[in-house]
């Protein structure tokens, strides 16, 4: 591991620190960097903002891609103080970059009270087994604008 990439990673644990003892959230960070400079931080603030989705590497995405002014982060890493929930798994996908770098495991953070095993498990079973019912409407008319969206001559595809 290069030197660089444990200072990467320090600068997230220590958000992960600052947040929690802040009272922003709980005890993760992010920082995503291109080219070597920082473009991105973040600290769990779901208790700040009232948004469960402001995970460290939500929050952390947001703000790189600000300053890129990009939806993309191509050619950047991700260091984060664990290893991704399910939710940011799939925004660091959607976000594209080239590598992901964590610390803690998802078994650490369960031990510590922040166990995702769950939503795993829901992921894997049919809709009408979930524990929050799941029950399709109207799908024709929504159906038209997918078919809008396909045939859209001038969209940006991601």
């Amino acid at each position: 591991m290069k030197e660089e990439q444990k200072s990467f990673m320090k600068m997230a644990i220590e958000l992960s620190l600052s947040g929690m003892e802040s009272g922003k959230g709980g005890p993760f960070g992010c920082v995503i960097v291109k080219d070597g400079k920082v473009i991105g931080l973040g600290s769990n603030s779901v208790l700040e903002t009232n948004d469960p989705t402001a995970h460290a590497e939500i929050v952390a995405i947001r703000d790189a891609c600000k300053n890129l002014g990009n939806f993309q982060l191509d050619g950047c890493e991700v260091y984060t103080s664990c290893e991704p929930c399910p939710m940011c798994l799939g925004a660091i996908y959607w976000a594209r970059p080239d590598k992901v770098f964590y610390a803690n495991t998802k078994k650490d953070a369960a031990e510590a009270g922040f166990d995702d095993h769950f939503i795993y498990k829901e992921l894997e079973l049919p809709l009408q087994s979930r524990k929050i019912p799941f029950d399709q409407i109207l799908q024709g008319e929504a159906q038209k604008v997918l078919k809008e969206w396909a045939l859209k001559e001038n969209k940006t595809l991601y």
